[in-house]
């Protein structure tokens, strides 16, 4: 399997793009994971990896959907965007996860990208935008890989996202990317209505017979003004994944990426472990993209090294989250993270500013954290990765609850 894949990077990809990919988010991605563990160490912060979110809009309307795609369009301008990455690049991170709503409806997208050639970019996107012009401006820059969503068959990816030919279309971007020999994946957020159809060999195979290099899974989460709890997966479907994906992975010669897991089948969240955190369009700093509550912005006169070291909010996530549970703190205590919210006086970084109310009427339910069974790696390679590269960096080694340590909390509450 590892050659098959060997093969395939060397044969199905441009070799200067395979040479991005190696340097500028391999070689880079873990000397930033190194630099963050020493940081640690010293008692600093500063998350390896951020996830910037560079516009609002979205010419889809999918379900459950916690942005305001439908609201006023806001998006970070280039100059302010450029300025994170070099203040980022300071502390030797170079891998940025670009989202949205969907991030090529920002007019300035490749600009960001060319700017910042010894960058790498993963753009979460629906591939409606990519046309051939666009797919061949990707191999220009070199730096880009486009992380193509794909929620189920026709007549189900038209249902989950609030369109038409939405299959069709997201397809066609695929087949774009991988016509100019981009390096591509396909993403899936995995719910009750997608589950079947998307999480077998045959749809695996499938994308691997159009080019596809890697693939990643997502759990479905019900956030936001409108959440749909019924396509949310129960505990047995979310561990049915992480059996299938670790079965895959010595099997089939295609990356398959998880954010939940390490090398033990231990369940983490990439916030609590401090993995990573989120950059709102609106330049708002939040642990991550559905934690809709900041006290910090971009737009402040601060470095960004201060912001994260200094944060109070920030820590205090991450403290919680740690002490909760290896799985999501929003989904399993919804009323946890809102007392945090009111002990800081987080602002709800919304357009519609319901975030509050919509973590209150939120009902708990299980994550990705089982319990009962931990589901290893087979993989001697994903073993080593993670082990090494991504794993809880002992965040949960000696978790203290912040809402414990503060008196301030009742009196915030009772008001």
């Amino acid at each position: 399997m590892y050659l098959r894949y060997a093969k395939r990077l060397l044969t199905e990809t441009d070799k200067r793009l395979l040479w991005k990919l190696a340097y500028n988010f391999g070689f880079k991605g873990a000397r930033a994971i190194q630099k963050h563990k020493s940081r640690l160490k010293r008692g600093e912060f500063f998350p390896p990896f951020l996830y910037i979110s560079i516009i609002n809009s979205c010419n889809l309307r999918c379900q459950g959907c916690w942005v305001d795609v439908a609201a006023k369009q806001e998006r970070i301008e280039v100059d302010a965007l450029s300025k994170v990455i070099r203040e980022a690049n300071e502390q030797g991170n170079y891998f940025f996860g670009i989202v949205g709503g969907e991030p090529f409806m920002h007019p300035d997208i490749l600009e960001i990208f060319r700017r910042h050639p010894e960058c790498y970019f993963q753009v979460f996107t629906n591939g409606h935008f990519i046309t051939g012009e666009i797919a061949a401006e990707l191999r220009k820059c070199g730096n880009v890989t486009p992380l193509i969503s794909v929620e189920g068959t026709e007549i189900v990816s038209d249902e989950r996202r609030g369109g038409a030919e939405v299959l069709n279309k997201t397809m066609q971007g695929i087949h774009n990317c991988v016509e100019h020999n981009v390096v591509t994946g396909v993403c899936t957020s995995v719910c009750k209505t997608n589950l079947d159809d998307l999480v077998n060999e045959a749809w695996v195979d499938r994308l691997i017979e159009l080019g596809v290099l890697y693939m990643w899974y997502h759990t479905y989460r019900p956030m936001g003004p409108e959440p749909n709890e019924a396509l949310a997966l129960a505990p047995e479907e979310q561990l049915r994944i992480r059996e299938f994906v670790v079965n895959m992975r010595v099997k089939k010669p295609i990356a398959i990426v998880d954010a939940y897991y390490d090398g033990e089948g231990q369940a983490l969240c990439p916030a609590a472990t401090g993995f990573t955190h989120h950059i709102s369009p609106w330049g708002a700093i939040e642990p991550c993209p559905i934690v809709q509550f900041a006290k910090e912005s971009i737009y402040e006169d601060v470095p960004l090294a201060d912001t994260f070291n200094n944060s109070q909010y920030l820590k205090d996530f991450r403290e919680l989250a740690a002490s909760q549970t290896r799985g999501c703190i929003v989904l399993e205590r919804p009323d946890l993270l809102h007392q945090l919210n009111v002990l800081h006086g987080a602002e709800d970084t919304t357009a519609r500013k319901t975030a509050a109310a919509e973590l209150l009427a939120m009902s708990p339910r299980p994550s990705q954290h089982n319990r009962m069974k931990a589901v290893p790696e087979k993989s001697w390679a994903y073993r080593f990765a993670k082990r090494h590269f991504f794993n809880d960096f002992g965040a949960y080694d000696s978790p203290e609850n912040p809402l414990d340590r503060s008196p301030k909390q009742v009196e915030l509450l009772d008001k």
